[in-house]
């Protein structure tokens, strides 16, 4: 059975057909689809009684809502920014860094990506990883979502193709247009009383694990996780709900870079560049300690993007 994790890899050489990939470090578990199992994720069995016991307790997201706040040491990764645009990845950012962060932290803690669905706890079949982007930084610009599919063992350089080429095939058309869109605006047409009903029926049948195919992959509320730049707006981040529809478990919120200046023993001011962080959770997919040392880790990633140039020697699976 072909994991859908490899479809990101193939649709990436499509588009770069002539780049030379590192060995892969990945090779997904084969697995039979079982009873309960969904099509996005398969269900953890061996997961401890108090974690099982959590999605009845607290049955919506809003309920298992956990806020985050940390600050990055961006210094190094200023200076690796600069490095890569000279190297020719134009438009490279620190955007491409936090994706390419969390992908590596996904790789050793695979915990961060499960999710709940019908008061079940899931693992995640793949990485897919949602954003809202505009055509142009105007008022009259329309939004859109992307998703965009990552395997564990992607390089920083992979992540950095794979996330453009998506951003560039949607900004391609004369007005954004993705599926999301299409099927936003067929739904948002019906009647009020007919559209309440509709999206009921969608949530049952979400709860059952019987949503089609094509509505989850084109859905910004199921994924592993949803980020946005406020950097980009000139403006802090800020705590963003995660939705009851659907379940996208982690929304991170990054915004503009700031300098301050740190005293040193000779009396000399060092300045360091930061970037405040905003990270909100489903805290049902895992406890506090397995979070922290996630969070830990990504932020070992974020200051210091050098270390996602290379493969990860191992990628971990989650539990049965």
């Amino acid at each position: 059975m072909t994991s859908p994790v490899t479809d990101s890899t193939q649709e990436f050489l499509k588009e770069y057909p002539e780049k030379e990939l590192q060995p892969r470090t990945y090779h997904p578990v084969p697995r039979k689809k079982r009873f309960t199992d969904r099509k996005e994720g398969r269900r953890l069995r061996t997961i401890n009684a108090m974690n099982k016991f959590m999605p009845f307790i607290m049955p919506m997201r809003c309920d298992a809502q956990n806020t985050f706040a940390e600050t990055l040491d961006v210094t190094r990764a200023d200076a690796f920014i600069k490095d890569m645009i000279a190297a020719g990845y134009e438009n490279f950012s620190f955007l491409h860094i936090m994706l390419a962060a969390y992908v590596r932290t996904v790789s050793q803690k695979p915990g961060i990506n499960r999710f709940v669905s019908g008061q079940r706890i899931y693992a995640r079949n793949n990485i897919e990883v949602v954003m809202t982007i505009k055509k142009e930084m105007t008022m009259e610009s329309p939004d859109t979502c992307i998703k965009v599919f990552f395997e564990p063992d992607d390089t920083i350089e992979e992540i950095y193709d794979k996330f453009n080429a998506v951003v560039a095939k949607e900004k391609e058309n004369a007005e954004l247009g993705s599926d999301f869109d299409k099927t936003a605006n067929t739904l948002a047409g019906l009647p009020r009383p007919l559209l309440r009903g509709v999206v009921r029926f969608l949530n049952w049948l979400d709860y059952h694990g019987w949503l089609p195919k094509f509505l989850t992959g084109v859905s910004p509320f199921h994924g592993s996780m949803i980020i946005t730049s406020m950097g980009s707006l000139g403006i802090k981040p800020i705590y963003h709900h995660i939705y009851n529809f659907g379940n996208l478990p982690i929304f991170v919120a990054y915004g503009i870079k700031r300098t301050v200046k740190e005293p040193q023993t000779d009396g000399s001011f060092k300045p360091r560049r930061l970037i405040d962080l905003k990270v909100v959770t489903d805290e049902r997919i895992c406890d506090g300690f397995y979070f922290a040392s996630a969070f830990k880790l990504m932020r070992r990633y974020a200051e210091n993007p050098s270390l996602l140039q290379t493969r990860p020697e191992e990628v971990f699976e989650d539990i049965e």
